[in-house]
């Protein structure tokens, strides 16, 4: 289960949890806890051949290059939180243009969905921000190597930008 390993007991009543088909259950007041995948958005800011990446302030992978975004809030829309994340990372306004996919990734004790766009700016001055400490548009050629990527699948996401048309 992943992000419930090590839960012994109900959040809600102290009651003892047992697992369950895929989820843990407290027989005592009927708590449900569901080990699911946390959804994140993030996004390739695209402009003049060149896409923005960031550095992480924080681990997981502090120093290393990031693709700009971030978790979902409860019951938030993905676009909506895309634009968010990337505002308060990049101090850009920005306008998803093309869906790019969803990726799986590990991130601490939990597996992210992320799901990936491709975004233009529409306003704002690029400024690192939140979980970002500076920012760096890279062309097609300049991109930083994998072993200097946040996170393993931006290895994929970045060949699947370079190898579109500029």
């Amino acid at each position: 289960m992943g992000a419930l390993d090590g839960w012994r007991f109900c959040p809600r009543c102290a009651g003892a949890l047992a697992a369950a088909d895929g989820h843990l259950a407290c027989a005592a007041c009927g708590f449900q806890a569901w080990a699911n995948s946390v959804p994140g958005a993030q996004a390739l800011i695209e402009q003049d051949g060149r896409v923005l990446l960031g550095r992480r302030a924080n681990d997981p992978s502090a120093g290393l290059w990031d693709i700009p975004g971030g978790f979902l809030e409860e019951g938030e829309h993905p676009l909506d939180g895309l634009r968010r994340e990337l505002l308060e990372e990049t101090g850009l306004e920005t306008e998803p243009v093309e869906f790019l996919g969803a990726w799986m990734e590990p991130y601490w004790d939990r597996s992210v969905l992320c799901l990936t766009w491709m975004a233009r700016r529409t306003g704002g001055e690029a400024r690192a921000g939140d979980d970002l400490v500076e920012l760096r548009w890279f062309g097609r050629d300049e991109l930083p190597r994998p072993a200097e990527l946040a996170f393993p699948t931006f290895v994929e996401i970045l060949e699947l930008w370079r190898s579109r048309e500029g």
